[in-house]
Order: structure tokens, then C-alpha cells, then sequence
């Protein structure tokens, strides 16, 4: 085996409901109050893991977070039973209940920042995980995710795992959701370049309406514990005008892969000085910048084109994993058609139903961790998260068991619905063979 990317994509929880908890994100904010379907979202992630796995794409899975997340709610002051704690939130704090029974955690690409060996120091792949500290309810994923990425990268001789960094605003970390690695080979040293919406200590531009949740701050810090050339490290501005209509990370309006850049004309400050940069210093880079005039930045947040994969053929070509909300826009169709005949480095598309996901603002890349591994560290991976035939099989035939095919805020209060995801989990940390890395399997 040569050295290639490796998708790990999230699992949906038990528990995914329309809350409308992510300010910033706009259709995490338009569906709130609606009802979802668990069920549906779980199958629909692993019929889009398994295509992907058939079509010769290197393709894992990281499991779902426990919740509701009852420590929290016993941090916050609900005291009694685990029903008890469940009918005081429910009644008092019926919003707070909402957050820690999130199942953003599915959203993966938030789940840490990686870089491959071949750009770090030590020679080591590096995970950090992203504190998430912009939103109360993805803010609490940082415990359980490094438990279950330090289970599925467990052999410490070619992976090291980093602690969050402290959750305070300067640090603000988003993960992988801002961060691109440029290279014409995964196994070759490349280049890392971390996107910011802000700069903590010294100011200027920032968005007028939503957040910037990613400091430059936590970039530069990420790329020190990583141990990465300065070199071959840049840290560049979001265009903060894009995060106010709706750009909340920048994988919402750009996506990479090896050395091609597929991004909105307006997707980045001092977008052009950045183009000039990774030209000079990425052998063969090859933009692909879609014009405004072709393709608004309202349409690309509606219809998530840029929320896609990019993932490399053999054949040395690229395919585009859309959302199907790409195919139903004409516009985004057209162009997209155009791009595919021009001969570029974009040779086809794919298309997903991510319904459930998209409702609540996660694409087919929100929904999965890009990792690059080389031959020794794709046989150190822990073998049973990786997508198969058999695997498949197995996680419908569990989801089927476990999961509720309709859920609604008043849900959440349910005693059972807590006791059903404790009973799914800790089945599924023995089908995946993961120990005990759920709080309730420790105490």
C-alpha cells in the first residue's frame, strides 16, 4: 500500500434532533423545532461510507457520543436520579437538556486537526482536538472524541494524540473544518494551511452578524504541538464577510486536496495574495475558483457545493461528493456539468441523500476526518472501524435494533431514550473494539 487519505466518518447519534443550537449556521437555525429521523440519518451516513469503500476509497467510521450527556447536567446542578436529572432539565432548563442531548458529534470534521507524518517533526501523525468552545453544545465533545480517537489510533509508535487546547475565546478551535493540506503525495512532505475567522490579540476585520469561532491563536498553536515546518505552514483570514451570510467554517466554501484548491472567489481575505502564495510554494497547484457570478455565496451555503470531498483516483483525476441539495439547484447543477467537461482536474460527481445531516447544516465533509496515512500507519488503524461488506451489514443490522425513527425536543426528557442509547453503545464498543470509552461504562 502506498500512502493515501483515509475518510473516517461520523456515525449519527441516537439522539439527532432539530434544535437550532448553532448560531451561524443557517440551516441548523431554519429546521429547529422540526422533527427528525434517527434512523434515517444513521442509514444514510453508512450508505455513503459503504459507496465510497466499494468505489476504492479507504473508508472508517468513528462512533456516535453518549447522550443525553448526564455528567453535564449533574455539573449544572440537576441533582437526583438519572430520570430525576432528566425531569428537572426538561421542566427548567429545557434548552440546556437540547444541548447535551446534541448528536453534533457526527459531525467529525470538527472533531480534531491532523497532520500526516510526513510533515511532522517526530514523524508521527498528529491529532488535536478541537475545543469547539464557540457553542456550549459541541464544547462538551472533547473528552469522549479523544477517547475514541486515541481507540481507533491506538499504537503510540506513529500517532500522537494532543489534549484540547484550554476553553477560553483567544483558543478557539474549530478542527479540521478549517484546515487544509496541500501536496501532489500524501507520503511526501507537504503543506498545512490553517484558516482563521479572527485574530485575538491584535484585531482587525471580523464578522458583523455571526462568529468567528476560529482564532488564529489556536491555529498557530495546533501547528506548534504538531511539531510543522514554518516553512511549510500558512495561516490565512476567512473573508469575514462570507461568515456573515452563513460561511460558519471554512469547509463551507472551500475543500482541498493534494494540490488542487476548490474554492469561492470570495472565500478567503487577501484571497488573491494567497493564490500567488500556494502557487509558488505547492508543486502543480491548480485552482478552481468558481466565479460569483456563476455561483453566489447564498446558493453555496443553500446548497453546500463546497461542502463536498475531493478525493484522488488512481488514474490521478478527482471525484466530488455532493449533497443531492447540489443536483437540485440548477444553477450549481449547470456549473458543475460545465467543470466536469472542461477537461480540469475534476473528472466526476457523486451524489449523496444526506437529508437528515443537511437539515441540521452538515454536508458530506462535515461529516468526516481526513486522515493521511502511510503503509506501516494504515495497518496500525484499528481494523474493525473500517468499512466493509461485512461491517456494513453489521452497524444497519444494530442501528435497526437501537435507533428510533422519530424524535422531537420532548423526547429527550424520555428515562428510556437514555437507557436505549447506553444499551446501543455499549454494544457497539465491543463491535468496533473500542474498550470503555463512554463515561457511563466507567463509572
Amino acid at each position: 500500500m502506498k500512502a493515501r487519505e483515509v475518510n473516517f466518518d461520523g456515525l449519527v447519534g441516537l439522539t439527532h434532533h432539530y434544535a437550532g443550537l448553532s448560531f451561524g449556521n443557517e440551516a441548523s437555525t431554519r429546521h429547529q423545532h422540526q422533527v427528525s429521523n434517527p434512523k434515517l440519518a444513521a442509514q444514510q451516513g453508512l450508505l455513503k461510507m459503504k459507496a465510497l469503500a466499494d468505489a476504492g476509497f479507504a473508508q472508517g467510521v468513528i462512533p456516535p457520543h453518549e447522550r443525553p450527556h448526564l455528567p453535564m447536567l449533574r455539573r449544572l446542578g440537576f441533582s437526583g436520579s438519572d430520570a430525576q436529572v432528566l425531569a428537572k432539565a426538561a421542566r427548567q432548563a429545557p434548552q440546556l437538556l437540547s444541548a447535551v442531548s446534541s448528536a453534533s458529534a457526527m459531525w467529525v470534521a470538527n472533531a480534531a486537526t491532523v497532520s500526516p507524518s510526513a510533515d511532522s517533526a517526530d514523524g508521527k501523525t498528529h491529532f488535536t482536538v478541537a475545543n469547539l468552545n464557540n457553542k456550549f453544545h459541541r464544547a462538551i465533545e472533547s473528552q469522549t472524541t479523544g477517547a475514541l480517537l486515541r481507540a481507533i489510533f491506538r499504537d503510540e509508535r506513529y500517532f500522537a494524540h494532543h489534549s484540547a487546547l484550554p476553553q477560553v475565546a483567544l483558543l478557539g478551535d474549530e478542527g479540521a473544518a478549517n484546515h487544509n493540506r496541500f501536496g501532489g503525495d500524501y507520503g511526501e512532505p507537504g503543506l498545512q494551511l490553517f484558516v482563521y475567522g479572527r485574530e485575538e490579540s491584535h484585531g482587525g476585520l471580523v464578522p458583523a452578524r455571526y462568529p468567528a469561532r476560529q482564532t488564529r491563536e489556536a491555529s498557530e498553536a495546533v501547528a506548534r504541538l504538531h511539531q510543522l515546518d514554518p516553512a511549510r505552514t500558512l495561516f490565512v483570514q476567512q473573508n469575514p464577510a462570507v461568515i456573515d451570510q452563513g460561511v460558519f467554517h471554512n469547509d463551507v466554501i472551500a475543500v482541498s486536496n493534494q494540490q488542487v484548491l476548490f474554492c469561492h472567489q470570495l472565500a478567503f481575505l487577501h484571497q488573491d495574495k494567497l493564490l500567488t502564495d500556494l502557487s509558488e510554494r505547492v508543486p502543480g497547484f491548480t485552482p478552481v475558483i468558481v466565479p460569483d457570478n456563476r455561483v453566489s455565496v447564498t446558493d453555496a451555503v443553500a446548497t453546500y457545493l463546497f461542502n463536498s470531498q475531493l478525493l484522488s483516483r488512481d488514474d490521478g483525476t478527482m471525484l466530488l461528493v455532493l449533497p443531492q441539495e447540489a443536483r437540485q439547484h440548477s444553477g450549481v447543477w449547470q456549473y458543475l456539468t460545465e467543470l466536469v467537461e472542461s477537461g480540469g482536474p475534476i473528472r466526476e460527481l457523486k451524489v449523496f441523500d444526506l437529508r437528515e445531516s443537511m437539515n441540521n447544516g452538515g454536508g458530506p465533509a462535515c461529516l468526516r476526518l481526513r486522515v493521511a496515512l502511510n503503509a506501516t500507519e494504515q495497518q496500525a488503524v484499528n481494523p474493525a472501524v473500517m468499512m466493509n461488506d461485512q461491517l456494513f451489514a453489521t452497524l444497519n443490522q444494530w442501528v435497526d435494533r437501537h435507533y428510533r425513527d422519530r424524535l422531537t425536543q420532548a423526547d429527550l426528557a424520555d428515562p428510556q431514550l437514555l437507557n436505549e442509547g447506553r444499551e446501543a453503545l455499549d454494544e457497539l464498543t465491543r463491535l468496533l473494539d473500542l474498550g470503555s470509552v463512554y463515561p457511563f461504562q466507567q463509572e
